[in-house]
């Protein structure tokens, strides 16, 4: 049953434009149709429902989506070049997405461009780099992914990298080594943000010690609400207001539910026992079809409403925002199920309370303010 909000909230994003900063549709797509971009691309038709998916493009329209950042995701097993080469794949894969759907996606590379699409009732696509593995410990690598128009970095993913510590691996580097705060330092040279989720508290901290731009968090929620690693410490969110940056609150079940987070542990104990990581989503995927352990509870929207209420009052409503991780998980929240539920979250917002004015900062003007911050402090413009 739609809330009293809900209109509200789809009459809002008629106006604004809902920015989410990550979704996984890349990968799912090399998933099913393997590793060349032609086929990962050509291999599903998302001009109709895709049930197998979360992202189809009727359900982006439904969920009034105007700017999407999509994860050009590369996994911790691919090191060294031939992380390189499944970044660049990856990347490929999104500007096939837009020349195969040129009415309903189109690249952008800076904010005026992401305005200008959502202007023309395109959604405008923009490139994340999940995992900092993916350049190969070379600055070089780095500049040219920003000169292809990725926008955003993710320091680590699920192992730390040779220059930062992750949240789930054990911590080696006291946060970030020499040089991995040049890699921050070059990210805010070149007009990339640097983006915390995944990583440590402590890297967390270093990044945004050394960073002179806004940093974000792509897919991240509230360590206090709900205490998992990959959520975001209180002193953290706090020193958003003065860095100026922006958490994205997710969705990812174990991350906002702590009945979730409890189960998720259980699962990481029954891997273990098997000699298994639960770091390597696909093991994870199949060991959990297969297993006999508690039956997995369900999060819901009302628990992701409780991070976003805890994150407002400490970060403030300047420095929040939304990360849906779509299509990187097997199971979403009751009424968060796909890309067509964000009217519902605001609704509910809504319903609770919120202004228009701060479900408008939410949805994307904090993300679109932090995305232009970054470009205004390059030193370099591509």
């Amino acid at each position: 049953m739609k809330s009293a909000g809900f209109d509200r909230a789809v009459a809002l994003l008629r106006t604004t434009q809902l920015a989410d900063g990550h979704n996984d549709l890349p990968w799912a797509l090399r998933l099913i149709g393997g590793p060349d971009p032609a086929t990962a691309v050509g291999s599903t038709d998302l001009t109709v429902a895709q049930p197998g998916l979360h992202t189809d493009i009727p359900r982006l329209r439904q969920g009034g989506v105007g700017l999407q950042f999509w994860s050009v995701y590369v996994p911790c097993q691919f090191e060294g070049h031939s992380a390189v080469t499944a970044v660049l794949e990856q990347i490929e894969v999104v500007y096939r997405l837009a020349e195969r759907y040129p009415a309903e996606l189109a690249i952008a590379r800076t904010a005026d461009e992401a305005e200008e699409a959502f202007r023309s009732g395109k959604i405008a696509s923009m490139l994340g780099a999940e995992g900092g593995h993916c350049i190969a410990e070379s600055l070089g690598v780095l500049t040219a992914l920003r000169r292809l128009g990725v926008r955003y970095m993710t320091l680590t993913h699920n192992l730390n990298t040779p220059w930062a510590d992750s949240a789930t691996d054990d911590e080696v580097h006291g946060g970030l080594t020499d040089f991995g705060r040049d890699v921050v330092r070059e990210m805010n040279r070149i007009g990339m943000m640097v983006d915390l989720s995944h990583v440590a508290p402590v890297t967390m901290r270093a990044a945004i010690e050394t960073s002179q731009a806004p940093v974000i968090f792509t897919h991240s929620s509230c360590r206090a609400v709900n205490d998992h690693v990959r959520n975001v410490p209180d002193d953290v969110l706090g020193s958003l207001k003065a860095n100026g940056g922006v958490c994205m609150i997710t969705f990812v079940p174990s991350f906002v539910s702590p009945s979730l987070r409890e189960w998720d542990e259980s699962v990481q104990s029954g891997m273990a026992a098997e000699g298994l990581d639960y770091r390597d989503l696909d093991a994870r995927t199949k060991f959990v079809e297969t297993w006999n352990g508690p039956a997995e509870p369900k999060a819901t929207l009302d628990e992701v409403v409780t991070h976003l209420d805890h994150a407002r009052e400490v970060a403030g409503i300047d420095h929040i925002g939304l990360g849906g991780d779509y299509d990187g998980v097997t199971s979403l929240p009751e009424g968060l199920e796909d890309v067509s539920k964000y009217p519902a979250l605001l609704g509910a917002l809504l319903d609770r309370g919120w202004s228009e004015e701060d479900c408008a900062k939410l949805a994307g003007r904090n993300a679109m303010r932090v995305l232009r911050a970054t470009e205004e402090a390059a030193e370099r413009q591509f």
